[in-house]
């Protein structure tokens, strides 16, 4: 079966400017969202995941734009251009919240201190659904009693800074889910969570997407949430998608040596305290003041004089694409590696 897109970005570039100087946040990305899947977008930090989210939002803040590419939302009642729509417009805040929810990274600054946590997620309610104030309770209460948060009765009526950090997160993932949207962005949303709470979130977002074919972009540094939850993933780095394809395929034969690199450093469960862990060298580059062509090359152990110009994205195989003048040889030695592990 044939998959439907329902977010398609292409060759977004998102700019930053201070001090007459400009930061090429996101410098040309492209990747489709479908109905249904899991994209875990992955990096290190600075490499632009937040920035993409916030700019299929349209959350930017105002001293930076959306210079040029495309981000479109497949509705139902046909394709809405997001990147040209007014920021705080009526029709940007109407898919906010409706068709398209956030999970942000840091609950304080999403929560407003002096609304008490039912009003906030019956707010949402109230301008998306037809629901009655009584009705709008009563989800409510259902929505917090799905995250885990004990006597919901009386944390209803409670302010976010009356919430633990933890809970304050999961108050705010029962507001991004509570109209059961088309897209569920989530920028991190288990970082202030126990294992435990980490797996009931995890589920509840699996069920959105099992029963209302909801498309989910998950922003992680976790592998082990990577391995499990994604069906797809986009590894970004200086503001650039490096490799994207299925998770199998990426996880499994990486073609890009930064992806190699990001594997190799990341400890395995079962292999004990023995395993040799491989940071990455060096450190991201200032981004005001950026390495010529590919901007992983400084770090880079497949570097050669053809990196000072960027590569452009390739098929590895079907469902898997690379931005590297290398591919075939990192490809080679990750199939070679993962062949020789198996036996």
């Amino acid at each position: 079966m044939q998959q439907q897109a329902i977010i398609t970005v292409k060759d977004l570039r998102t700019y930053f400017y201070s001090d007459k100087r400009c930061n090429k946040v996101l410098n040309g990305i492209s990747f489709e969202l479908y109905k249904g899947r899991t994209l875990c977008v992955v990096g290190e930090s600075g490499c632009g995941k937040s920035v993409t989210a916030s700019s299929i939002m349209q959350l930017l803040p105002k001293l930076s734009r959306i210079e040029s590419g495309s981000i479109t939302y497949h509705a139902p009642d046909g394709d809405i251009r997001i990147d040209l729509l007014e920021r705080n417009g009526k029709e940007m805040r109407s898919l906010r919240g409706a068709d398209i929810a956030m999970i942000f990274q840091d609950p304080m600054t999403a929560l407003n201190p002096v609304y008490t946590i039912g009003y906030q997620i019956g707010e949402n309610l109230k301008y998306h659904t037809t629901l009655d104030k009584d009705a709008r309770r009563a989800r409510t209460l259902e929505l917090l009693t799905q995250m885990g948060i004990s006597t919901p009765e009386k944390r209803i009526d409670q302010y976010p800074h009356e919430f633990s950090g933890g809970m304050r997160q999961r108050a705010m993932i029962a507001m991004a889910m509570s109209c059961n949207p088309k897209v569920l962005i989530a920028d991190e949303p288990t970082t202030a969570l126990d294992v435990t709470i980490q797996a009931q979130i995890f589920e509840l977002m699996e069920k959105l997407k099992t029963e209302h074919d909801t498309a989910v972009m998950l922003i992680t540094h976790d592998m082990g949430v990577v391995s499990e939850l994604a069906d797809d993933v986009a590894v970004m780095y200086m503001g650039n998608i490096v490799e994207r394809g299925s998770v199998k395929e990426v996880l499994k034969h990486p073609a890009h040596p930064y992806t190699s690199a990001l594997l190799r450093s990341i400890p395995v469960l079962h292999k004990g305290k023995n395993q040799n862990l491989q940071p990455i060298r060096g450190s991201t580059p200032d981004p005001y003041d950026r390495p010529k062509g590919c901007q992983f090359g400084p770090r880079c152990d497949f570097f050669c004089e053809k990196c000072n110009e960027m590569p452009p994205e390739s098929p590895v195989c079907e469902g898997h694409s690379v931005r590297c003048w290398n591919a075939d040889q990192v490809y080679g030695s990750a199939v070679k590696a993962g062949s020789e592990s198996e036996r």
